[in-house]
């Protein structure tokens, strides 16, 4: 049975205060559900929180980051799934968490980083990528709309005329591309991708934890000061969507590994 809610993620400590915290659903490509979101948003809260944590490493278990959400938990949930609201409200807080809490946060993205999980790695404060590793903006190859504050924090990060092309087109941005226009620090085999993250993470752990929590709200504050209205946009349009016949056929494609045929 696939690992859902706390049981899905795994924390690991490191001496300098480097909190790890992976996703670990690989038989599901670390697709996320309602639960595990939840899990992570309060993980990523509590130890943010903590003085003893300095940085953390955002992962996934197996081959993936995350695919982002559970499509096929959305399905076998039928009418018990997740209101639109609701889910809306889980990619926010989860974006959110990232943004706010008090340390830097590293993505260490191998696989794919999709739709949510998008938006968790731009959220991140620096990303390194494996060599095989790519960031697939989705939303509109399933009939939905950029979410998790990705409307806003891919033009922050890219601008206007890339962020456009790579949300309409729905496209698959390799790790080279990603860091030709800034959106990965660094590129690594896969091999090596989580010891240069941990490496990464133990030099900032090493730096003044004040200083670095004022300085990512700096950054944040002067790049991302249209993050709420950004965020209404998207649930009440998601709202709309998810709700649509263009989704569900979206979802269906998906499921059944074919190309979707939208109304």
């Amino acid at each position: 049975m696939t690992a859902t809610g706390r049981d899905a993620i795994r924390v690991d400590h490191d001496d300098p205060g480097v909190v790890t915290i992976s996703i670990n659903r690989p038989d599901r490509m670390n697709a996320l559900d309602h639960s595990t979101v939840t899990a992570l948003v309060e993980i990523i809260t509590e130890y943010g929180a903590d003085p003893a944590t300095r940085a953390i490493v955002l992962a996934g278990e197996g081959g993936a980051f995350t695919t982002g959400a559970d499509l096929q938990a959305m399905r076998e949930a039928g009418e018990d799934a997740p209101t639109p609201d609701a889910t809306m409200d889980r990619a926010a807080a989860l974006v959110r968490a990232v943004l706010t809490t008090q340390v830097p946060v590293i993505a260490a993205v191998t696989g794919p980083a999709a739709g949510v999980g998008v938006s968790l790695a731009l959220a991140s404060d620096l990303v390194l990528m494996s060599e095989d590793a790519y960031l697939l903006f989705a939303f509109t190859n399933i009939g939905l709309m950029p979410d998790g504050g990705a409307s806003v924090l891919l033009p922050a990060a890219v601008g206007r005329s890339i962020a456009s092309r790579m949300l309409l087109r729905g496209d698959a941005v390799s790790a080279s591309e990603a860091r030709d226009v800034g959106l990965a620090l660094e590129i690594h085999p896969s091999s090596d991708l989580r010891p240069a993250a941990a490496k990464l993470a133990r030099r900032l752990a090493r730096g003044p934890r004040r200083a670095l929590e004022l300085t990512k709200r700096a950054v944040a504050g002067a790049t991302l000061a249209e993050l709420d209205a950004a965020l209404a946009r998207e649930h009440e349009g998601q709202r709309e969507l998810l709700t649509s016949a263009d989704f569900a056929e979206g979802v269906s494609s998906i499921l059944e590994k074919r190309r979707p045929n939208f109304s």
